[in-house]
């Protein structure tokens, strides 16, 4: 059946320094799901729902094994730091090697190497062999591979769409990511109860199969290698210095190390809240985790319906401060109810945020950067992950968890004030 399409107009350029096509027909919720489409994000779509859920329940299993048999909040950040320092050192190379050979089989090769990761965690906890030394090193093997992977996946959906469905292609990968955030963490939280932590990363490790089998199903034109005159290092470190020299670029990477240290990271300490705070539970954990994952799932499909109608300013710097104002009423609340609301908001806050700005980076790049740029932002993911772990799991140990979450939301929204100033100082400077 066709599609039908709206008629567009042409708008003023914004932060993304490109005029923009806005719909100014009727929108309806049909264009919540136009990359669908394309019958190579239809197979990659439904294979990481899978495999995203996956996930989640693995990530919420060992943050409460980790607190379980330690009962130490700096090891929740410690464990949560070492998967995904490995990013820093392998998402720039990943990137680079995102422009230069086939993203299929990179990420064929990634998702195989962290499914294995998986299946290795389940038999640790099933032999008794699954110490918190164990759980880093693995943890740590599996972040490595996540640094080759997120370049190379971010890169990749504009070649199963389109350049006019990036915007929307990304949203709904934040959709699925969001909505494996809201079953991921309930179903792991029964699994607990039922089977015991062991299940969570076995049916973690079954769940790869899905995103695989898709890959392979893809129906992709045939590769051809650029030609590079230059090495492979100094064909990484170019995207190094673009990231760097180009203004726009270094500004959304600024904004989103300086939120994703301080603001991201609350969700390591999400298990002491719910149990120290709350007085709840694994059930009462999951729940909390299940309610943020909730608010970015309806914030993802808000924006893959309606982003385009606001500026990405608009909708990124929003988003930093929604999510800003909810995580500090979070750090006052001591009602289970009123945390899960405040959860709520601060997911679609934040989804506002990543899902703008990740958007924004891929379309002011020419193409054959696209790689490398989303390599430098996984490197800063995997920076601000580790660096934002040590940081809350250090203050929530000595000053207190909601502490930690009040410092954090207000850093956040001072970061996200900073950067208004400086662009609107960067628009009169242009302007003279």
């Amino acid at each position: 059946m066709p599609i039908r399409t709206t008629e567009t107009a042409r708008v003023p350029e914004d932060i993304s320094g490109r005029q923009r096509r806005m719909p100014v027909g009727g929108i309806t919720w049909r264009h919540t799901f136009r990359a669908l489409r394309h019958r190579n994000y239809r197979l990659f779509f439904w294979g990481q729902l899978v495999s995203l859920i996956g996930t989640w329940m693995q990530q919420t299993a060992m943050s409460w094994f980790v607190y379980q048999i330690t009962n130490s909040k700096l090891l929740l950040g410690v464990v949560a730091a070492m998967g995904s320092a490995p990013m820093m050192l392998s998402s720039v190379w990943g990137g680079s090697l995102a422009d230069r050979y086939p993203k299929r089989s990179i990420l064929v090769a990634t998702q195989t190497a962290q499914m294995i990761c998986a299946f290795l965690l389940a038999a640790g906890v099933w032999a008794g062999f699954a110490t918190p030394s164990f759980i880093i090193v693995i943890a740590a093997l599996n972040g490595l591979a996540m640094g080759f992977d997120m370049p190379a996946r971010q890169a990749f959906t504009v070649e199963m769409t389109s350049r006019e469905d990036l915007l929307n292609a990304i949203s709904l990968n934040s959709s699925i990511v969001n909505g494996a955030r809201i079953i991921g963490p309930s179903v792991a939280g029964l699994l607990i109860g039922a089977f015991g932590v062991a299940m969570c990363f076995f049916l973690n490790g079954v769940t790869f199969i899905a995103v695989i089998a898709g890959l392979s199903m893809m129906r992709l034109p045939r590769f051809e290698r650029p030609a590079h005159a230059v090495s492979a290092g100094e064909h990484a470190w170019n995207g190094i210095v673009y990231s760097i020299k180009h203004q726009r670029v270094r500004t959304i990477l600024l904004l989103f190390l300086a939120v994703g240290v301080f603001g991201w990271s609350y969700t390591v300490l999400m298990p002491a809240f719910a149990r120290d705070v709350l007085n709840r539970g694994a059930n009462g954990y999951g729940i909390l985790m299940s309610a943020s994952g909730t608010g970015a799932f309806i914030g993802a499909l808000v924006v893959a319906t309606y982003g385009h109608l606001f500026t990405p300013r608009r909708l990124a710097l929003g988003g930093v401060w929604l999510f800003s104002i909810a995580l500090f009423a979070l750090s006052l609340s001591r009602s289970f109810y009123f945390a899960m609301a405040f959860l709520f908001v601060a997911g679609f806050g934040m989804l506002l945020f990543f899902s703008t700005s990740n958007t924004v980076l891929q379309t002011i790049v020419p193409d054959e950067m696209r790689g490398r740029v989303m390599g430098v932002w996984s490197l800063v993911f995997g920076a601000m992950i580790p660096l934002g772990s040590l940081e809350a799991g250090a203050v929530a140990h000595w000053l207190g968890t909601p502490f930690a979450l009040g410092l954090g939301a207000i850093i956040c929204a001072a970061s996200a004030l900073v950067t208004l100033f400086a662009i609107r100082r960067r628009g009169a400077g242009t302007s003279t």
